[in-house]
C-alpha cells in the first residue's frame, strides 16, 4: 500500500513522511479518523514507506555528520558529491518496486505484524490475530474502506463480540521481543484499540520502552474507547475525514458514475469513503419518492398510510434503511445550509433535489430540523444495533409529525 493509492489529504501524508526524515518519529503512534477516513490504509502506507529499501538507503545517506565524527561519507569527497546528489530527491512515497514493498503491498512482510478484533472459532479457545491472518489480507484488498462490523461478517463472526484478547497481547510481546528479519524497524499495527480492555495494559512497557527500531502503530475511530494509560503514551496523528472533491473523483474514476449523482454521493457521505461505497451500491434506490410517501403519510393521508409505508420499509432490509435515513439526513443538512447562507447554497444540488429542499424548509424551521437530524441519527444507531425495524419507524413517524405539526397546513407535495 503507498499513499498514492489511498483517498487522504496530501497533508496527512507529508506530516508522516517529515516525521522520519526529520528523525521525530515517535515509537507508539495513534492514528485517529472516523469510520471511512482511511486511517487504516494511512497507516499500511506509512509501515511500507518505513521499510522501503529505497527510503531506507536515502535517508541514510542524507544523514547530517556526527557531532563526535565525520559522516563516514565526508571522508571521500566522491562519495560526499554524490551524496550532495542524493538530498535533492526526498522520498515522499515507498518505491512500489523493491523487494520490501512487494512483501509489504501483498501484507505478508515479515517485520511487518498486525493485530485487530477477532472471535473463537472452532477448537480454538484463546484465538490469535494470526489465525485469521489470511481473511485479515483478503479483507485488506476486497474491503480496504470497511469497518469493524464489514470484517466481522467477513470472518464469520455473526452475532460474537470481536475482541482484542491478553492472549494477543502476550503474542504481541514475544513478538516484538525478536529481532528484525529484514528491515531496519519492526512494525506492529494495532487496528481498532477500542476493543482491548484491560488487558491492554500488559503492553505499557512495550509502549513506554520499546526495543530498538520498534513502531508501534494504533489506528482507532474512538478516542474516548482507548484505555488512558496506552492513550497517554501514543503521538497522536489525526487523519481527518476525505474531502468531497476526493471522493467525487475517485467515484467518477472507479465507478464511472455520473458527475452530478458523483456530486450527490459525495455530499451524502460526509467525508466517511465507506458510506460513499454503500451508497453506490444502492444508488439506483428512488429515496426520495419514498421519502415524499413518508411525509404525505405523517402529515396527510394519516394512519392507514402510515402503516402501510412502514410495512413497506420494514421489508428492504437494514442497509437500505439505513441509506434512506442518510439520505434524509443529507437533505436537511442542505436545508439548513439554505436557511442559513441563503440559496447560493444550492448552486451544486440538482434541480430536482433542490425543488425538494425547499418544500422541506417550509416544513420545519432551523431548530425543527437539528431536531429531526438528531433523530434520525439515533435511528441508524439503532439499527445498526438490530432493532426492530416496525417498532423503530413507527416511533419515529410519531416524532417526525410532533416535530412538524405546526407547519403542517402548509405542506404540498
Amino acid at each position: 500500500m503507498q499513499f498514492k493509492d489511498i483517498i487522504a489529504p496530501k497533508r496527512v501524508q507529508q506530516d508522516l513522511t517529515e516525521l522520519v526524515q526529520s528523525n521525530r518519529l515517535s515509537h507508539a503512534l495513534l492514528f485517529l479518523g472516523r469510520e471511512g477516513s482511511g486511517a487504516l490504509l494511512a497507516a499500511l502506507a506509512f509501515s511500507q514507506y518505513l521499510v522501503c529499501e529505497r527510503v531506507s538507503n536515502s535517508l541514510k545517506e542524507d544523514q547530517t555528520p556526527s557531532l563526535f565524527g565525520e559522516n563516514p561519507q565526508a571522508a571521500d569527497p566522491k562519495a560526499s558529491s554524490t551524496a550532495g546528489v542524493q538530498e535533492t530527491k526526498k522520498w515522499t512515497d515507498a518505491c512500489g518496486e523493491c523487494p520490501a514493498c512487494l512483501k509489504a503491498q501483498q501484507f505478508i512482510h515479515p517485520d511487518i505484524h498486525y493485530s485487530y478484533p477477532v472471535v473463537s472459532k472452532k477448537g480454538v479457545d484463546k484465538p490469535l490475530s494470526t489465525d485469521y491472518i489470511r481473511e485479515w489480507r483478503e479483507f485488506l484488498v476486497k474491503e480496504p474502506y470497511g469497518n469493524v462490523y464489514d470484517w466481522l461478517q467477513f470472518i464469520a463472526a455473526e452475532n460474537k463480540q470481536g475482541n482484542i484478547t491478553a492472549h494477543e497481547c502476550n503474542d504481541i510481546l514475544h513478538k516484538l521481543s525478536l529481532k528484525s528479519f529484514e528491515s531496519d524497524y519492526k512494525i506492529h499495527i494495532m487496528w481498532m484499540p477500542e476493543y482491548l480492555g484491560n488487558e491492554g495494559n500488559k503492553l505499557l512497557k512495550l509502549i513506554e520502552e520499546p526495543p530498538a527500531n520498534t513502531i508501534f502503530i494504533m489506528v482507532a475511530e474512538n478516542e474516548s474507547l482507548i484505555l488512558p494509560t496506552i492513550l497517554s503514551r501514543c503521538q497522536l496523528v489525526k487523519i481527518p475525514p476525505i474531502p468531497a472533491d476526493a471522493i467525487e473523483e475517485a467515484l467518477i474514476r472507479e465507478y464511472k458514475i455520473p458527475v452530478q449523482q458523483a456530486k450527490q454521493l459525495a455530499g451524502m457521505s460526509e467525508g466517511n469513503y465507506h458510506e460513499a461505497l454503500q451508497l453506490v451500491q444502492h444508488a439506483e434506490e428512488d429515496w426520495q419518492h419514498l421519502l415524499r410517501e413518508w411525509l404525505n403519510a405523517i402529515l396527510k393521508t394519516g394512519p392507514a398510510a402510515q402503516v402501510k409505508w412502514i410495512e413497506e420499509i420494514s421489508r428492504i432490509g437494514r442497509e437500505k434503511q439505513k441509506q434512506f435515513l442518510r439520505y434524509f439526513n443529507h437533505l436537511l443538512a442542505q436545508c439548513i445550509r439554505v436557511q442559513i447562507i441563503g440559496e447560493a447554497a444550492l448552486k451544486n444540488v440538482a434541480d430536482k433535489e433542490k425543488d425538494f429542499m425547499l418544500r422541506l424548509n417550509k416544513l420545519a424551521d432551523i431548530a425543527s430540523q437539528k431536531v429531526m437530524v438528531e433523530e434520525l441519527d439515533k435511528a441508524v444507531y439503532y439499527i445498526e444495533r438490530n432493532a426492530n425495524a416496525r417498532l423503530l419507524f413507527h416511533a419515529l413517524t410519531i416524532k417526525l409529525y410532533h416535530i412538524m405539526k405546526d407547519k403542517a397546513l402548509i405542506t404540498c407535495w
